[in-house]
């Protein structure tokens, strides 16, 4: 049986005026937009539509504003069928919404937490992000050992066979930096994020995540979600608690994630939200599944 995977991303993928056609031509859109400014006590679709994009970037922000534009896009083609999901890093809250194990109300209170500890752990902890393209990710793993005595420093995303991310201390993520080119990667290239996510910087955000997360009510999913921290299909509502808390330090194994759900026969990839980062991922990983994104509502009635 061919099989479709509903994938959704990350940060990184907003932009200033997402999710306004939505907004403006569909009802449903409109109810759930207006849902969640009142949920969060603040205009969340005013920063998606109006900006400014130094407001909407700020991690409090951005991730309570590419959730919603999931999600919306999700609910209105929620009857189209789909066998199992994952999303990017912040993605697995609306893959979690997606198989009915979060709210969209609970999922939305979530991510803008998460945001905020995020950011807030970046100002308390400061350090950065990179992308290597073109190392093998067990060589930017040696290269993180060699560099780990100028400060704390791992892999945070492996997205593809080409591209690994790195996070930790400056002095550690520049001394990778250093010795990747020397190692021959054919980019490295700083990320414009706020902290060191997916590292062991984010360790406060990590405690005040999971003292909420211990009291939000999480349901088994009803279809499988493909966890970041483990690549593997998570079903039952502790397992989804325990790994959530451990996704915000542990890296995002997206590539092997990838991989497990084309095992377990998906052969059509719809990422759903801003952007088209996991397509291009996705074809690299594997260019014979078959790739599609929603992100406007042109693509929804196409």
């Amino acid at each position: 049986m061919v099989k479709t995977a509903f994938i959704f991303p990350g940060q990184g993928s907003q932009y200033v005026v997402m999710g306004k056609d939505l907004y403006e031509g569909s009802a449903a859109a409109k109810v759930l937009f207006d849902k969640a400014d009142e949920t969060l006590g603040f205009s969340i679709s005013r920063i998606c539509f109006e900006g400014p994009e130094e407001e909407l970037k700020q991690t409090k922000h951005t991730q309570p504003a590419i959730f919603l534009h999931s999600i919306v896009l999700f609910h209105l083609i929620h009857k189209k069928q789909f066998e199992m999901t994952a999303g990017h890093s912040l993605g697995e809250y609306s893959a979690l919404v997606a198989a009915g194990a979060l709210t969209f109300e609970d999922g939305l209170k979530l991510v803008r937490l998460r945001g905020e500890l995020m950011q807030q752990a970046g100002i308390e902890h400061p350090g950065m992000m990179a992308a290597i393209v073109g190392l093998d990710s067990k060589i930017v793993n040696e290269l993180c050992a060699e560099a780990s005595s100028n400060g704390i420093v791992q892999t945070a995303n492996f997205n593809s066979s080409e591209q690994v991310v790195i996070s930790g201390s400056v002095a550690g993520v520049q001394k990778v930096m250093e010795l990747a080119k020397t190692h021959g990667a054919k980019i490295v290239k700083e990320l414009p994020v706020s902290g060191a996510f997916h590292s062991p910087l984010m360790k406060s955000a990590q405690a005040g995540l999971k003292s909420v997360l211990d009291r939000t009510e999480i349901r088994d999913a009803e279809v499988p979600v493909y966890a970041n921290v483990t690549a593997r299909p998570m079903h039952f509502a502790d397992e989804i608690r325990n790994l959530l808390i451990r996704q915000i330090i542990s890296p995002v194994r997206w590539k092997e994630s990838v991989v497990s759900m084309i095992t377990d026969g998906a052969a059509s990839f719809v990422e759903i939200g801003p952007g088209k980062v996991l397509q291009g991922l996705v074809k690299r990983i594997n260019s014979n599944v078959k790739t599609v994104g929603l992100e406007k509502l042109s693509d929804i009635q196409q």
